[in-house]
């Protein structure tokens, strides 16, 4: 294993070490929610991420190739 592998697995257990904590509480407040509260949310996000695609796909007809 090479010394920059070593130093990049160091950061990612760092990392996932101070995500842990918010992770477990967004995983314990999406549990909470309501089956309706959760389907608004699941709406909100498609309704999103089709705003998205569509912003991206407007661009690129905008956009010349070059």
């Amino acid at each position: 294993m090479a010394a920059g592998s070593k130093a990049g697995l160091a950061r990612a257990a760092k990392a996932g070490r101070r995500a842990w904590p918010m992770m477990l509480m967004a995983y314990e407040r999406w549990q909470a929610l309501s089956p309706a509260e959760k389907e608004r949310y699941r709406r909100q996000a498609r309704e999103y991420a089709e705003r998205g695609r569509s912003a991206l796909e407007n661009a690129r007809r905008r956009s010349p190739r070059r």
